[in-house]
């Protein structure tokens, strides 16, 4: 018998991420969740910005429980400073960036690679709208079929061999179509709201 292909796949508690998961497991994957703390949640008040919400991690939590895979939290808190900090440093000097690119690159596709590696699991998965396509011996990372939600720019800086061991199950799918297979498998996001704001600037005050 053929032992299953292992993946991890990034976990944040929205709809994306979790029916990737459900996916991979339907396509006979043997998937762990991870949600990836990336520093602390802001207080009513509170001057300073947050991310990774309590929230975000409870329903992460529900979603892996539901499908009955193994998940975890890593505290990757350290990791995000210098990616506040070059965001801070490019305002200063008239660019405008984009933090995702980073986090993808460094963390999502990077230390979390790292993680997967020490796990023993093969393959790394998130719920980005983009595809990865092999032709003629070449691996592309092409755009996702919904134009609208096509999120490949932001992965343009992975390693292009780290490439073969990323899945994104969501490329060939829209985003209507991930609602709905979110209600098929009863997951409890299904109808949660989407976001889109930095994480570390909840409240988009990017001059604070």
């Amino acid at each position: 018998m053929t032992k299953a292909k292992s993946v991890l796949v990034a976990m944040s508690g929205g709809v994306d991420s979790s029916v990737a998961a459900g996916l991979l497991q339907q396509a006979g994957y043997e998937v762990t969740g991870v949600f990836m703390c990336l520093g602390t949640s802001a207080k009513e008040g509170s001057s300073h910005p947050g991310c990774c919400a309590p929230e975000d991690a409870r329903d992460a939590k529900a979603v892996a429980a539901r499908l009955g895979i193994p998940f975890h939290v890593l505290n990757f808190q350290k990791e995000l400073d210098p990616i506040i900090d070059h965001f801070v440093n490019e305002y200063r000097q008239g660019r405008t960036p984009n933090p995702c690119i980073l986090c993808n690159t460094r963390l999502k596709f990077g230390k979390l690679f790292a993680y997967a590696e020490l796990a023993g699991i093969e393959y790394v998965a998130t719920g980005h709208y983009a595809q990865i396509h092999e032709s003629n011996g070449r691996i592309r990372l092409c755009r996702g079929v919904d134009h609208n939600k096509d999120q490949s720019y932001a992965l343009f800086g992975i390693a292009y061999e780290k490439l073969a061991k990323i899945v994104l199950p969501n490329g060939k799918y829209r985003k209507e179509q991930i609602r709905a297979l979110a209600r098929e498998m009863k997951l409890p996001v299904h109808d949660k709201a989407e976001s889109q704001e930095i994480c570390f600037v909840p409240d988009n005050d990017y001059a604070r």
